[in-house]
This record gives C-alpha cells, sequence and structure tokens, in this order.
C-alpha cells in the first residue's frame, strides 16, 4: 500500500537523521527522554537532545504503524493524520513508553464491550495526548514503577473512548482534534485531583533554539520531498489538486478517500512548507514544539485540511497575536497559529469572515486553559477549538435565524407596500 510505504519512510527518515546527528550516546538522550517529566511545554531537543528525540519519534511512528499492519487496517488519511501526529508530539511530549498504558486502556475498553478494536484504533492513537499523565503518575525515581500510578493510566485510557464519542455531538466535527477535547475534560478532572491533593506537577518550559540551520534544511527537505512524492504520483502535474478545495473540512473529510494518494501528498507538502516558512518568517525558532505544530498541520492535510480552510483561521489567530499581549513569535502564539488550524472547517463551512473570528478568538482561549489540565493535555489546543466551534456555532445558528427573520419582516414590509 502506497500509505504505508509513505509512512514507513517518515519513520525511517526519523531514525536515521537522529543516529547521524548524535554526537553522543543516543540511547542516553532516549533514557532521559522516558524519565523527564514531559508536560507542556517539554522540548526533547533542548532535555536530552536532536538526535535522541528524532529516534524517538521515529520509533514511536514506526511502533504504530506496526499496530495498524496487525490489524490489516487499510491505511487512508486518518492515518497519515494520526501518525505524522504522534510523530510531531514524539519531539515534546510522547515518548516509547508514556503511550502505552493509554492505548491499553482504550483496547480494554473495547474488549470489555465487546467492539471490534478497529473501531476506537485512532481514539487510542490520538488518545496519547494523555501520555504525559503516564510519566507524571508511574515513573519516579529512574525507572522505578507506581503501579497505582500506573492503573489509574490505564483508566484514563478507558474512559477515552465513551467520552470521545460525546465530544465530537458537541463541536459536531467542526473541532479537528476531537480526542484533544476529550483529553482536556480528562485532563481537567485529572488536574483539580491531583491539585487538591498536591500531587501536580510544578510548571515546566523548555524551548530550544539553536541548531536552526541544520532544522530548517531537514523540515523543508522533507516537505519538498513530500512534494515531490505527490506530483510524481500525479504524472508531475498539479491537476486536481483544486479538487480539495471545495470540502469544507468537517471531521471525517479523509482526502484519501475522496481523492487520492497524489492528491493528499500534495497538499500534505503544501501545508509543510508553508507551515516552516511561517515560524522562520515571524523569527520563531524550528525546535520540537514547532516541528510538532507543522508535522500536525501537515498530517491533517490528509483530513480536513487545505490553504483555503486555514488562511481564515491563521490570519484571526495572527490578528489576535498582533493585538493581545504576547509576542507573535513567542511559544503560545506561534504553536496557536498552527494548532488553531483544527478549526479550519468553520472556514470551510460558514466562510472567511467566521473563519477569522474562530482563529481570534482561538488566539485568547488556548492561553487560557492549560492550567486546568496542568499541561497533561499536550493538545491544548484542541482543547480550546472544542470550545471555541461549540461557541461559534450557537452564535451562526443564531445568526442565521435572526437574518431569516429579519428577511421574512423586510419581505412583508416591502409587500404592505406595494398593496
Amino acid at each position: 500500500m502506497i500509505v504505508y510505504k509513505f509512512l514507513c519512510t517518515i519513520s525511517l527518515v526519523f531514525v536515521l537523521f537522529g543516529l547521524v546527528i548524535s554526537n553522543v550516546d543516543i540511547f542516553e538522550e532516549l533514557k532521559i527522554i522516558i524519565i523527564s517529566p514531559d508536560y507542556l511545554i517539554t522540548d526533547y531537543f533542548e532535555i536530552a537532545g536532536i538526535g535522541g528525540a528524532f529516534l524517538n519519534s521515529g520509533l514511536l511512528m514506526f511502533a504504530f504503524i506496526c499496530i495498524l499492519k496487525l490489524l490489516k487496517i487499510n491505511p487512508s488519511g486518518v492515518s497519515i493524520a494520526a501518525i505524522m501526529t504522534i510523530g510531531g508530539f514524539a519531539l515534546f511530549g510522547k515518548n516509547i513508553f508514556n503511550v502505552w498504558p493509554i492505548v491499553i486502556g482504550v483496547f480494554l475498553y473495547t474488549i470489555m464491550t465487546n467492539e471490534n478494536i478497529r473501531t476506537y484504533l485512532y481514539v487510542a492513537l490520538f488518545g496519547t495526548a494523555l501520555a504525559p499523565v503516564t510519566t507524571h503518575l508511574v515513573l519516579k525515581n529512574c525507572l522505578n514503577l507506581n503501579w497505582i500510578g500506573l492503573l489509574f493510566a490505564i483508566l484514563i485510557g478507558f474512559l477515552l473512548p465513551p467520552l470521545a464519542s460525546f465530544a465530537l455531538t458537541l463541536h459536531r466535527g467542526y473541532n479537528l482534534y476531537n480526542v484533544g477535547f476529550t483529553a482536556g475534560f480528562l485532563g481537567m478532572f485529572l488536574g483539580s485531583i491531583l491539585k487538591a491533593y498536591e500531587l501536580h506537577p510544578e510548571p515546566r518550559y523548555y524551548w530550544h533554539t539553536e541548531n536552526q540551520l541544520l532544522l530548517s534544511i531537514f523540515v523543508y527537505s522533507l516537505f519538498y520531498l513530500i512534494l515531490l512524492y505527490g506530483l510524481k504520483l500525479n504524472n508531475w502535474s498539479f491537476s486536481g489538486y483544486k479538487n480539495v478545495f471545495k470540502y469544507s473540512g468537517k471531521l471525517l473529510t479523509d482526502f484519501v478517500l475522496l481523492e487520492n494518494e497524489a492528491i493528499t501528498f500534495i497538499n500534505v507538502g503544501i501545508l509543510g512548507l508553508l507551515g516552516t516558512s511561517y515560524v522562520l518568517l515571524i523569527g520563531a525558532p524550528i525546535n520540537g514544539p514547532t516541528i510538532g505544530g507543522i508535522m500536525t498541520l501537515a498530517g491533517f492535510g490528509a483530513l480536513g485540511k487545505h490553504p483555503k480552510n486555514i488562511f481564515p483561521v491563521i490570519s484571526g489567530t495572527i490578528i489576535g497575536a498582533l493585538t493581545n499581549s504576547q509576542a507573535i513569535n513567542s511559544a503560545g502564539m506561534v504553536l496557536a497559529v498552527l494548532f488553531g488550524t483544527t478549526l479550519a472547517p468553520i472556514a470551510g463551512e460558514f466562510g472567511i469572515i467566521w473563519g477569522i473570528i474562530a482563529g481570534f478568538l482561538h488566539s485568547s482561549l488556548v492561553m487560557n486553559l492549560s492550567f486546568l489540565h496542568l499541561g497533561m493535555n499536550l493538545y491544548n489546543n484542541g482543547f480550546s477549538g472544542g470550545f471555541v466551534a461549540m461557541f461559534l456555532l450557537a452564535i451562526i445558528d443564531a445568526w442565521k435565524k435572526l437574518k431569516e427573520a429579519i428577511g421574512e419582516k423586510l419581505r412583508r414590509f416591502v409587500k404592505m407596500g406595494s398593496d
């Protein structure tokens, strides 16, 4: 399958890049990544090293690709979005140890409810947003396991499937990071409990700013090659690419199924290049979190995002960044722009103005939610996006009714005048 080859290649590239550039004991770097607290914001480049971070990312992507293969999943756009998102976040929060209790919890739910494991497979993959919970609750004093914490982490995963299904009804598919929204709710309750018993983690901020030329060349090369691969499959042409612009992007808009692999890879490559260019243009560093944002933006280029529906949201977020108290190239604002494209379906469905409003609201709300889950939900933008979508959908529905009511009254008034 083309998608499997595509994902395996990205995984291999990350592993090889990590091995090549590591100038110390790369497995020592990997150990540091595993045992270190990794809630937001913990850049693995900064705490361990670039080589170890890329090795961790490549191995984790490959592990989940193997799971898809073992379950005989026919990969599509959602597979690309899930694996690339995992790979991106494996540079600042997910690692080859802390994701598995969450996955086990989801799979345990499917067994207990007699569901097909494939039904909630992608909930398990995206649910690794809560991986920092495992590190915080399970690991202490290096590799001494807290078994009660492990059971609690598995319970968190067990609760994800029913909550994710319910959360989808709240924003109606207009927040692409639905599991991030779900994880935010779970993280909020967990954070409150931990804080009540003084078991909460301390604030954490690691943000890598070095090795910019090397990282910029790597990221640009990655997405340029993805774009070229898509063009090759499409007979070296952009023919048919504009077809993706007709979709709103609402969940689940799977471009592999709706169009084809070639068009999807072209879109993934373009979004990756746009995201990288934006980060460099505003003077923000290419590091673990920003590469994670670019990978997620590009990955969802297979599942709903395209230039037409992300630009209004990005514009609104930039307006917020330029007018609020945060610097436009601050960690919070650059990540809000990249990840805030979770709201792209609002622009795709309701138009440019509503997309701009969505981005503007997101730029403020996302800065004030991470304290609820203490940074243990890595998809904080998905949490914020869910609330913005819920709020705007209600306003949009009310606005439509108001316009219809005003239009009807005007028609009656005109009719009375003509009579």
